[in-house]
C-alpha cells in the first residue's frame, strides 16, 4: 500500500477523532451543567431571536425591520445573520422545536465540532503530524473564554471564529498553490456575515498575519497577494452585512467613535500567559469584581509544560514557516490587553479565544514536527520549573484558592509525567490519545466548580411550557419593568417568568412586544422611555409614556400605536391603586396579580387600526396598503398637513406623494412624520423603507462574487500550465529500436 493513501487514512482517522474528542467534551460539560450552553445572552437574545426570524422565513419574508420591536426592530444591525446561510437554517429550524435547551447544545456542539476541524486543518497545512493536531483540534472548544462566554453565552462570537478558522486552513493552502481561491473565500465570507463584529475585524488580522507570513516562509509577493485579492473580494461581499449598521450609528448608542483605556475587560498579559493550570482564577476587572469565577484565562494543561519537550535547535529551522500563527498569538495578546474601547470593538478580554487559538496552533505545529523525549529527565525537570512558575502566578491572582491550585499543578505534573512515559513507550499516537481524553475530566471539574454561573437568567427551556403559563396578550405591549428587582428565587416560569418579559423572550412566547435585547439601540427612543438593552426601564418611564407630546398633542403610547401596557408591581407598587389615564382601563389577568397590572384601551385594539398612522394633523390619512418595510396611504390636505406614522425614525426611509419623492422628518426625534402639501386630494403616499446602502452592499456582493470567480479561473488555468509542462513528451520509436529486455532496463534506458 502506499505511503500517500497511508497518510491519507491517518488524516481521516485523527479528524474523526478530533470530532469525537468534542463530542466527549460537550458531554462532560452536560454532565456537570446540562444547561450550560444555554445561558445569559443565548437564552435571552440569540435563541429567541432564531424563533422570531424563523417564524418569519417560513412566511417567505426576510425580517429586515419588524417596526413594533421599536428600538430592537432593525435586525440589519442585530447581530441576527441576515445574510449568512447556515444562520439562516438554524433559524428556520427552530420553531420546529420544543425544547430550546436540547436545540441550543445540538446547533453548538455542530459549530464546536466545525471549529474543531478548522483548528485541525491549520495544523495539518503547517505541517503538523495528524496525532497532534488532532491534540490541538479537540482543545480548542474547551479553552477558557470560549466555554464560558462564547460558547455558552455569546453565539455570535463562537460561530464567526468556527469558520475563520477554516478560512485560515483554506488561506494557507490558496496561497501555496494546493486550493483554489473558493474555499477561503467562502468560509471568510461566512465569517464576515455573522453579523458580529469582532470575528470580522479578527479575520482581517488572521489575513494579514497569514499574508506576511506567507511572504517571509515562501520569500515571493505573489502568493500574499493573491491571498489578499481574495480576502478582498470576501470583504467585498460581507459589507452588505454591516453598511446598515455604518450608516445608521448615529441615531444608536454606538454612534461615538472613540478610544479609551477604561480597564474593564483588559487583561495583563500575565494572566493572559497564565494558560495551563486548570484552577487559574485571573484577576482583572469584570463584572464580578477583580477576581474572576470562572478560569477564563485557561489554554490546556500541557500548552506550557509541552515547551520543554521541543527540540528547539530543529524547530529554529522552521521559524520562517510558523511566522503567521507566532504573529497573530501577538497581535492577540497585544489587543487583550487594551485599549478598552476602540470605537465600536470594546472589552479587549473578547478576543482571549484568539489567543488561545494562536498559542494552540503554535505549540501543537511544534510537537507534531518537533516533540522529542531525549533527555526526558533534563526536560521533565524544565517542565515541573514551567509548572511552578504556572503555580506562582494562578496563587498570586487568587490566593484564597490556594489548596486548588496545589491540587491543579499535582495533577498537571501527573498527566505530564504519563504522557512522557507512553510517548517513550507506546508511541506518540498513545501519548496524543492520552492528552485529548484528559480534558474531559478537566472541563467536567472546571464548569462543576463555576456552579451557579453567575451569567444565567435561568430563562424556561419548553417553548410549550412558556405559552402555556403566559397570558395570551394580542396586539402590541409595552412592558415597563426592571430586571433587576426580581429576586434569583422568583425566575422561574411559575415566577416572574410566568408574567413577566426581559430581552428577547417574548420572542419564544410568539407575542409582539415593545423592543427587546440589543446592542444597538436607538438612542432617542431609549432616552423618551429611560429604556435599556434589556427593556429594562426606570421609574419614570410610567409618566414618560403617557406624557403628550407637545407637536401633535397626542401621547408617546398613542403615537406608539400599543394596545397595552404591562407594569411590573415591583417597579410601581402603587399604580394599581391610582386611576386610570383617560382611554385606558386597568384589567385582570388572575394568577398573574403578584408581578404585573395591566392597562388595556377601553375601545380595543388599536394597532389594528389604520395601519401604522398614528396621527394626522390639517387632513385625512387613510391607510390602503401596509407592511413592515412599507406604508400606503391616501392623503387629502386642504391647507397642508402633517401624518405621523407608528415607525421609529431609522435611516433607510423613502417617501413619495404621487410618484414625486418628498421630504420626511420626525416627531420628538422619534416618529417618521411627512408633511403633506395643501391641496392635496387623494393623494397616493409611500412611505418605504430600505437598509441603509443596500444597492451599495448588493453591487459589492456581486463584484465580490465576480471577483472571486475570475481568481478560480486564473488558479485554474495556471493549474492547467502547470499539468502540460510536467506532462512528457512522446518521441516516436525508430522502427529498428530493440525492445528492452525487461521493465528494470527500460526503467534504466528512460532514466538516463
Amino acid at each position: 500500500m502506499e505511503s500517500s493513501t497511508l497518510a491519507s487514512r491517518d488524516v481521516y482517522k485523527w479528524g474523526i477523532i478530533t470530532a469525537l474528542g468534542v463530542v466527549a467534551g460537550y458531554v462532560a460539560v452536560l454532565l456537570a451543567n446540562v444547561r450550560h450552553f444555554y445561558t445569559d445572552d443565548t437564552e435571552s437574545q440569540y435563541t429567541p431571536l432564531w424563533v422570531m426570524l424563523g417564524r418569519h422565513l417560513r412566511e417567505g419574508q426576510l425580517p429586515a425591520l419588524v417596526p413594533e420591536h421599536w428600538m430592537a426592530g432593525n435586525y440589519t444591525i442585530e447581530e441576527a445573520g441576515l445574510l449568512n446561510p447556515p444562520q439562516l437554517l438554524i433559524d428556520l429550524i427552530a420553531p420546529s422545536v420544543d425544547n430550546l435547551v436540547l436545540y441550543v447544545t445540538v446547533v453548538k456542539l455542530i459549530f464546536a465540532i466545525i471549529l474543531g476541524l478548522g483548528v485541525y486543518r491549520i495544523c495539518l497545512v503547517y505541517g503538523a503530524k495528524a496525532s497532534w493536531a488532532a491534540v490541538a483540534g479537540s482543545a480548542i472548544p474547551f479553552t477558557g473564554w470560549l466555554l464560558f462566554f462564547d460558547e455558552a453565552s455569546w453565539m455570535t462570537a463562537f460561530t464567526g471564529t468556527a469558520w475563520m478558522v477554516h478560512a485560515w486552513a483554506s488561506g494557507v493552502r490558496y496561497a501555496r498553490g494546493r486550493s483554489g481561491p473558493i474555499p477561503a473565500f467562502v468560509f471568510l465570507y461566512l465569517a464576515i456575515s455573522v453579523q458580529y463584529i469582532f470575528p470580522a475585524v479578527e479575520s482581517g488580522l488572521m489575513i494579514g498575519a497569514v499574508a506576511l507570513g506567507e511572504l517571509v516562509y515562501q520569500k515571493a509577493w505573489r502568493p500574499s497577494l493573491r491571498l489578499l485579492t481574495m480576502a478582498a473580494f470576501a470583504a467585498l461581499a460581507g459589507l452588505a452585512t454591516y453598511l446598515p449598521s455604518m450608516l445608521s450609528a448615529k441615531v444608536t448608542w454606538r454612534g461615538t467613535a472613540q478610544i479609551n483605556n477604561d480597564q474593564f475587560l483588559t487583561v495583563p498579559w500575565s494572566e493572559s500567559l497564565n494558560a495551563s493550570l486548570p484552577s487559574t482564577l485571573p484577576a482583572f476587572s469584570s463584572w464580578w469584581g477583580y477576581v474572576q469565577p470562572m478560569p477564563v484565562v485557561y489554554i490546556a494543561w500541557f500548552l506550557v509544560p509541552a515547551l520543554a519537550f521541543v527540540d528547539w535547535r530543529k524547530a529554529r529551522d522552521s521559524a520562517r514557516e510558523l511566522s503567521a500563527p507566532a504573529l497573530f498569538a501577538v497581535m492577540a495578546l497585544m489587543w487583550t490587553a487594551g485599549p478598552g474601547t476602540i470605537g465600536p470593538l470594546r472589552w479587549p478580554a473578547r478576543v482571549l479565544p484568539m489567543v488561545a487559538l494562536g498559542l494552540l496552533v503554535l505549540v501543537c505545529v511544534l510537537l507534531g514536527r518537533f516533540a522529542t523525549f531525549d533527555g526526558w529527565r533534563r526536560r521533565g525537570a524544565a517542565a515541573a520549573v514551567l509548572i511552578g512558575l504556572l503555580w506562582v502566578r494562578s496563587f498570586s491572582a487568587a490566593p484564597h484558592e490556594v489548596v486548588w491550585h496545589v491540587v491543579a499543578a499535582l495533577g498537571v505534573a501527573a498527566l505530564g509525567a504519563a504522557v512522557v512515559w507512553l510517548g517513550r513507550n507506546r508511541g506518540m499516537a498513545a501519548a496524543c490519545a492520552l492528552v485529548i481524553a484528559s480534558a474531559f475530566p478537566i472541563v467536567y471539574l472546571q464548569v462543576r466548580a463555576a456552579q451557579p454561573t453567575p451569567m444565567s437568567w435561568n430563562l424556561p427551556e419548553n417553548r410549550s411550557e412558556m405559552k402555556a403559563a403566559f397570558p395570551d396578550l394580542a396586539g402590541t405591549t409595552l412592558q415597563l419593568g426592571d430586571r433587576a428587582l426580581i429576586p434569583p428565587g422568583e425566575r422561574t416560569l411559575q415566577g416572574a417568568y410566568g408574567s413577566l418579559v426581559f430581552g428577547n423572550y417574548a420572542k419564544d412566547l410568539e407575542l409582539t412586544y415593545v423592543s427587546g435585547y440589543t446592542p444597538n439601540g436607538h438612542f432617542w427612543f431609549g432616552d423618551m422611555l429611560c429604556m435599556r438593552w434589556d427593556t429594562s426601564v426606570c421609574p419614570d418611564a410610567y409618566r414618560r409614556a403617557f406624557a403628550t407630546e407637545p407637536a401633535t398633542g397626542k401621547t408617546i403610547v398613542d403615537l406608539m400605536k400599543v394596545d397595552r401596557v404591562v407594569l411590573q408591581r415591583a417597579l410601581y407598587p402603587d399604580a394599581r391603586n391610582q386611576p386610570a389615564p383617560p382611554g385606558w382601563k386597568w384589567v385582570d389577568y388572575p394568577g398573574h396579580e403578584k408581578y404585573i397590572a395591566v392597562l388595556e384601551r377601553e375601545g380595543g385594539l388599536i394597532s389594528t387600526r389604520n395601519g401604522r398612522v398614528a396621527a394626522m394633523q390639517g387632513g385625512t390619512a387613510t391607510s390602503i396598503a401596509e407592511s413592515d418595510l412599507t406604508s400606503r396611504v391616501r392623503v387629502s390636505s386642504d391647507d397642508g398637513g402633517r401624518v405621523v406614522f407608528a415607525r421609529l425614525g431609522w435611516p433607510g426611509y423613502r417617501v413619495t406623494l404621487d410618484g414625486r419623492d418628498i421630504p420626511f422628518d420626525v416627531v420628538a426625534k422619534t416618529f417618521v412624520a411627512v408633511d403633506i402639501p395643501a391641496g392635496t386630494k387623494s393623494g397616493d403616499l409611500v412611505l418605504t423603507w430600505r437598509p441603509p446602502g443596500w444597492k451599495i452592499g448588493g453591487a459589492a456582493i456581486v463584484f465580490g462574487l465576480l471577483g472571486v470567480g475570475l481568481l478560480e479561473w486564473a488558479y485554474l488555468r495556471g493549474r492547467r500550465r502547470a499539468e502540460e509542462l510536467a506532462e512528457p513528451i512522446d518521441e516516436p520509436t525508430p522502427p529498428d529500436a530493440a525492445a528492452p529486455e525487461s521493465a528494470e532496463s527500460g526503467l534504466a534506458d528512460a532514466v538516463r
